[in-house]
């Protein structure tokens, strides 16, 4: 396992990334992407790559199967450990938008909003005998 600066948050970061590599976020514009790509190489919190793993990751968990989701309230998920947990990636999101600049800021949140919509959409009713 990569060794870790203290304190890095694990939002799904993988260690078989080439340094030079850059990850695009769909959406941004290039001054947002150069804002994030400057903040992971200037913050001791972050990694290249940080952001767009963390955004993929809470995507990825917000458009799991409700009862999957249900599971992993209640259980939690051992591949958290080693693929990212979600919920410090949406953290981590969160923090990295109040570090950027208010407009690259806006761009990040308006991405992130959307996935969080569907984390906040209200269950269906449950209707005991099943009709």
């Amino acid at each position: 396992m990569p060794r870790r600066r203290p304190g890095h948050l694990r939002a799904g970061i993988s260690p078989h990334r080439t340094p030079g590599e850059r990850h695009a976020i769909d959406g941004l514009s290039s001054r947002a992407l150069s804002e994030i790509f400057r903040l992971e190489r200037g913050r001791n919190y972050l990694q290249p790559g940080d952001v767009s793993a963390a955004l993929r990751l809470w995507k990825e968990y917000v458009h799991r199967p409700e009862r999957q989701l249900w599971h992993d309230d209640e259980w939690g998920d051992v591949h958290w450990y080693c693929c990212g947990n979600p919920l410090e990636a949406r953290a981590l999101l969160d923090t990295v938008t109040q570090a950027m600049s208010p407009r690259s800021a806006r761009e990040l949140r308006r991405i992130i909003s959307r996935f969080d919509a569907i984390w906040n959409r209200p269950s269906p009713p449950y209707v005991a005998g099943g009709g």
